[in-house]
C-alpha cells in the first residue's frame, strides 16, 4: 500500500482523486491517520480496448439496420422508461 503525508496528499488532493487505483494510508509525522480508499478504479487497457470492441459492432449492427445512434438512444429511453413505470 502506498504511505504519503498529509501535506502532500492535501497540495495534491484533485490528481489523486481523479487518478488513483489503489488504497492509500495517510501519515502525519510517521503515523498512520487514515487511508483513502477510491470509489472508482482505472478501467485496464484490456477492458478499454473490449469498449471498442463493441462501439464498433454496435456501429456496424446499426448502419447495416439503418438505424442512427440518436435513434437507438431514444428507443432504448423509451424502454427504459416502459420498464420502471410497470
Amino acid at each position: 500500500m502506498e504511505t504519503i503525508g498529509i501535506r502532500e496528499f492535501r497540495e495534491n488532493l484533485a490528481e489523486i482523486l481523479l487518478d488513483s487505483s489503489a488504497p492509500i494510508a495517510i501519515t502525519r509525522h510517521g503515523e498512520t491517520v487514515g487511508y483513502y480508499v477510491p470509489a472508482r478504479r482505472k478501467l485496464t487497457k484490456q477492458e478499454l480496448d473490449a469498449f471498442d470492441q463493441l462501439a464498433e459492432r454496435l456501429d456496424r449492427i446499426l448502419a447495416a439496420r439503418g438505424i442512427s445512434e440518436d435513434e437507438a438512444v431514444q428507443e432504448f429511453k423509451r424502454r427504459r422508461k416502459a420498464r420502471v413505470t410497470k
